[in-house]
């Protein structure tokens, strides 16, 4: 792969990123032609929804470049350099990964577009903004030993290449409630491509529960999330539990002998997925991505999405102190933004 001057290069390492620059592609009704390297990550549930991902982005016209850099990084560097230096616009997936920011550092466009890897993309514009190091809302932040000494440089090039200036312009494409810092352009994603393909939906009569990896990433007391599913089953008719793709399979096989959920695994990210459908008549979810992209990727179908406040006594002790600020920014909103409904758990769980 050898792109033209003036070709866009894409670099993704999650479905929902994937799905992003699809949205962005097709911005206006008409495709920019685009070259998408994914990175894809070790855990089995992301790979599955990247490879359907990357079918349906081949379907729609792009270029696709599948990249194992975990498993080859030297090789991947190699066949990569020429790509990114010729490149005139770099699409970005997640600015926090380390291996996006070190093929950054490697690039010099003139142009730099970052789509949405879900609520992180907020963290991100604040960060930018604040003149910030980059780190994710989850991480305390402090340290990070010899190794995050080492990358510094790699992470500070990262940085400089997102901070417009003469001769380099710089575009989030985002449904995330982000203001632009100084010269920064900001996109609307409304999920028009999303909505074009798929769907209207037949509605359930069930509530669905959206699932979380804040068990995974040590931000949730496991127990207490467990108790808090229950008590949003019982209370609201759910009927099926669409799993996290990081949840692991232990935590997902307690939920569903603890609670009869029907577990579901989706092939694809969920704003597809409930485009296809059948989806319940109401979404639950606790505060993540899809409080925002749902309500956009349903419009015009009657569905409801509400979000579940987390309680400061599910925090772990290991939690980054900015977890619950940023958790109930998220749940806040998409309450003001997107018009989620809040919804409050029984006073049993949020105290046990």
């Amino acid at each position: 792969m050898n792109p033209a001057a003036g070709e866009t290069l894409a670099l993704v390492e999650s479905p929902v990123q994937l799905l992003n620059v699809l949205e962005w592609a097709y911005l206006g009704g008409t495709v920019t032609p685009c070259t998408v390297v994914v990175l894809p990550p070790r855990d089995p549930m992301s790979r599955g929804q990247l490879r359907r991902m990357a079918e349906l982005a081949a379907d729609e016209g792009l270029t696709v470049r599948w990249e194992e850099a975990r498993s080859d990084g030297p090789g991947a560097l190699k066949r990569l350099l020429g790509p990114l230096r010729a490149a005139r616009r770099l699409v970005l997936g997640d600015p926090f990964s380390r291996w996006i920011q070190l093929l950054l550092a490697l690039a010099r466009p003139p142009e730099v577009v970052v789509v949405d890897d879900g609520t992180a993309t907020m963290e991100f514009v604040g960060q930018l903004a604040r003149g910030e190091r980059f780190v994710r809302w989850h991480r305390s932040g402090r340290g990070g030993g010899v190794r995050a000494l080492a990358y510094a440089p790699v992470s500070g090039a990262a940085r400089r290449r997102l901070t417009p200036r003469a001769g380099r312009r710089v575009e989030v494409f985002s449904s995330m409630p982000v203001e632009a810092p100084d010269g920064v352009h900001v996109t609307r994603c409304e999920f028009a491509w999303a909505r074009a393909r798929f769907g209207p939906p037949r509605i359930a009569k069930d509530t669905d529960l959206v699932g979380t990896s804040l068990v995974e990433t040590g931000v949730v007391d496991p127990d207490r999330y467990l108790d808090a599913v229950g008590q949003l089953a019982r209370a609201h008719g759910v009927g099926r539990y669409f799993a996290h793709r990081r949840e692991s399979a232990e935590k997902l096989h307690a939920i569903h002998l603890a609670t009869g959920l029907e577990i579901v695994r989706p092939d694809l990210p969920l704003e597809l997925i409930a485009r296809r459908g059948p989806i319940g008549h109401t979404i639950v979810s606790f505060p993540s991505t899809v409080v925002h992209t749902l309500p956009l990727a349903l419009a015009g179908t009657g569905v409801k999405v509400a979000v579940v406040e987390i309680d400061e006594k599910w925090l772990t002790a290991q939690a980054s102190p900015r977890a619950q600020g940023f958790l109930a920014t998220v749940a806040g909103a998409a309450q003001h933004e997107k018009g989620a409904r809040s919804v409050q758990l029984p006073p049993a769980a949020s105290a046990a």
